[in-house]
């Protein structure tokens, strides 16, 4: 008689994650695009205000109406309110005011430095290490988000846009990391409504600038700061959460290199922007970069010794 080999399989993610990483990189594709529409109507400072009162209201309902609170610690209210500042507060500010200057598919090109950090800080801080196929993926992905900045015009000079670019990257790649260790314990859709409320709170100094701002802009600016927070605020931060809360954020950030192709063909769509055949070769491989960074490194299973058979057997 002989032991069979035991089979290691590696589990793949549940068809929810997959759905909130899919309407999270959708979402957030369609902010670039609607950001630069109403960029012109507001300060970067007002459009993060009115974004975040809105993803403040809209979120706190859903948290607030028939959902228990956890209390967090002394160390996750910490951990919370980095997340906020640096996520909802900073990055919207520096991504909006970078937009005054860089089209939306540079722009989304220059943040998506973000997922690289974020794979690096968490194999470093948050000790998830770093994947073989997560590094290679992120490596691949992001030289196809560099070919779609080149091909869309992109300076990769040190302009003023391209430095509010790193900045947003660098307070994305902050905030994720601060909010991972929270999910731990926390509601995902609470801890997205404090961060959110946080980051308001951090740009109430702009609530000048956002009511000047709302005196003079048509409707379309209006419906662009609602479409802001109900929709990459309210939605996107929160699949984003629920999906972060169950898989590593180096691997989910890596997720996040959809965006730009995605807001190449949304410009497509909405300006009649005909991107470059070199932006739709570096979609191309950065769809190939996510792809590889699904992969899991084999592991090969420790063979079992065979029971040797005796003659009464």
């Amino acid at each position: 008689m002989t032991t069979p080999e035991p089979q290691t399989k590696t589990p793949g993610l549940s068809t929810g994650v997959l759905v909130a990483i899919v309407i999270t990189v959708l979402a957030w594709a369609s902010a670039f695009i609607v950001i630069r529409g109403t960029g012109p109507y507001f300060s970067g400072g007002a459009l993060a205000l009115g974004r975040l009162l809105v993803g403040t209201v809209v979120l706190g309902v859903v948290v607030l109406v028939g959902r228990r609170w956890v209390w967090p610690t002394r160390r996750e209210w910490v951990y919370i309110a980095v997340f906020g500042v640096a996520w909802f507060g900073g990055y919207n500010v520096a991504l909006n005011i970078a937009e005054h200057t860089l089209d939306a598919g540079t722009t989304a090109m220059l943040v998506n430095i973000g997922p690289i950090l974020i794979a690096l800080g968490a194999g470093i801080f948050l000790r998830e290490g770093i994947q073989k196929w997560v590094a290679i993926g992120a490596g691949i992905a992001f030289v196809g988000a560099v070919l779609i900045g080149v091909a869309t015009g992109a300076s990769l000079g040190l302009s003023v846009g391209v430095l509010w670019c790193l900045l947003a990257a660098v307070t994305y790649a902050t905030g994720v990391l601060f909010q991972k260790p929270t999910l731990r314990r926390l509601p995902a859709a609470q801890v997205t409504w404090m961060g959110c409320v946080i980051g308001a709170i951090a740009c109430l100094p702009f609530s000048g600038d956002l009511i000047a701002g709302l005196r003079v802009a048509p409707v379309n600016g209006w419906l662009g700061i609602l479409y802001l927070g109900a929709i990459p605020t309210s939605v996107a931060f929160s699949t984003w959460a629920y999906a972060l809360a169950r898989m590593p954020a180096g691997q989910l950030g890596v997720s996040t290199y959809v965006v730009p192709p995605l807001a190449i063909v949304l410009g497509l769509i909405v300006f009649g922007e005909v991107p470059p055949a070199l932006a739709i070769v570096g979609g191309a491989i950065c769809l190939v970069g996510v792809a590889v960074s699904r992969r899991k490194s084999r592991r090969v299973a420790t063979p079992v010794p065979k029971r040797q058979e005796s003659l009464a057997e």
